[in-house]
């Protein structure tokens, strides 16, 4: 049997009912060395800062802020926030350049973007105490709400999570999470949510859509999270009072939740877009990424099990979990959006939602496995160091396996 083009087959032990370790002195140093080897490599220089959270170096200081803030990591905490500081300070000047403030498709964009670089620079500048910094760069963030407002203010698609409103108000919640501030009034708030409901409709009604909310990113209709319909409907319903209060809002959004429901194939997958819902792939050819797949829709499905109980929503979960676990060893590298870490945090996730310690070992399982010699047959990615695709993203979850009851995948916690 020829071995499988996307995974590395998983020959890993399953739970077995027994207790698991903690192994926290193990996890720590695996972790250190994870961000040592990321401080060694990742450059500063003009071209490191492009790609903002996703790919630059300001998706390395949110790594360095996310371990300064674990417990675990105290005696450290002092020389992370100094390189978190460092790296925000090119990111900084990065996005003030004039050929960057002067592109209208990063001003408002959280992963690929100026934007989230203002948001994290506000929660390192509050970390460090600078107040005066802080407050600037919220400010800074606030002000980018009327040049996302407009229900069409992007060509290539205005409210996805990259650099659309998708995103835009993903930074808002982490805001608010972090600072324990209101960025924005909720009047100017619920502008940008009714931007992305009357987006959804207007597409979904001029296109026929199958479900009451649809978008298109580059014409291309995407259902994963990276670019398409399940982040967008996660970050409304992140917002319960703007749901509550309409109940044709929340029609349509738990109609269009569902959709996913009736998509999902057997083995727990589903299409990265709507053109693979009509002409589905080969099993072989499918993707089980963050990006693309059931590690991204997971998320959605979890809030919205929170959100109206509905034990559908959770076996759909249970069902992404399985398939993770069968085809989440991914060839491309340890990165969380489409390597073995984004895996991973399928399992955090799942052990959070259930308290079942099946997903905690299995999550372990994954983490031991970017540790062996059999995956270093694995691909490197272009930028191996960086959050999203590397190994950044790799010490975040190495962190969250030593706070498992507290995990979340980057800037999506739903709990």
């Amino acid at each position: 049997m020829s071995k499988p083009k996307r995974y590395f087959a998983n020959n890993l032990p399953d739970y077995d009912g027994s207790p698991i370790p903690l192994e926290r002195e193990l996890w720590v140093e695996r972790c250190r060395d994870t961000v040592q080897r990321v401080f060694a490599h990742q450059g500063t220089a003009f071209d490191d800062c492009e790609g903002g959270l996703y790919v630059g170096v300001a998706g390395v200081a949110y790594m360095a802020l996310r371990i300064a803030q674990s417990p675990h990591f105290a005696a450290d905490k002092g020389r992370l926030l100094a390189r978190a500081q460092g790296y925000m300070a090119h990111a900084l000047s990065y996005a003030d350049h004039p050929s960057v403030r002067g592109d209208r498709s990063v001003q408002a964009a959280f992963l690929l973007g100026n934007a989230g670089v203002w948001a994290l620079a506000a929660v390192v500048a509050n970390q460090a105490a600078r107040q005066d910094d802080c407050d600037n760069y919220v400010a800074r963030y606030a002000a980018l709400a009327d040049f996302c407002s407009p229900v069409k203010f992007l060509d290539c698609g205005s409210d996805e999570l990259f650099v659309g409103r998708a995103g835009y108000l993903t930074g808002l919640l982490y805001l608010n999470s972090k600072l324990g501030i209101e960025v924005l009034p909720q009047e100017k708030v619920a502008v940008l949510l009714s931007s992305v409901v009357h987006s959804g409709r207007e597409y979904a009604r001029k296109h026929r859509s199958p479900c009451p909310l649809m978008y298109a990113y580059y014409d291309v209709e995407y259902l994963g999270a990276a670019h398409g319909l399940c982040s967008i409907l996660l970050v409304l319903l992140q917002f319960p009072w703007f749901v509550g209060a309409d109940p044709s809002v929340e029609r349509d959004l738990r109609a269009s939740v569902d959709f996913f429901l009736h998509v999902q194939t057997p083995k727990g997958n589903f299409p990265c877009d709507l053109d693979d819902v009509t002409r589905p792939r080969r099993s072989q050819d499918e993707l089980v990424h963050w990006c693309h797949g059931a590690p991204g829709v997971v998320y959605l499905m979890a809030k919205a099990y929170q959100v109206w109980q509905d034990p559908r929503y959770l076996e759909s979960c249970l069902r992404s979990g399985q398939l993770v676990w069968e085809r989440g060893l991914l060839r491309k590298g340890p990165g969380i959006c489409h390597g073995i870490a984004g895996s991973g945090y399928v399992f955090l996730l799942l052990y959070r939602l259930t308290g079942e310690l099946r997903w905690l070992h299995r999550a372990r399982q994954f983490a031991e496995f970017m540790f062996t010699d059999e995956f270093k047959q694995a691909r490197t990615p272009d930028c191996p160091y960086s959050l999203y695709e590397g190994l950044a993203g790799t010490a975040c979850f190495l962190a969250d396996i030593l706070e498992p009851r507290s995990a979340a995948f980057p800037f999506v916690d739903v709990f």
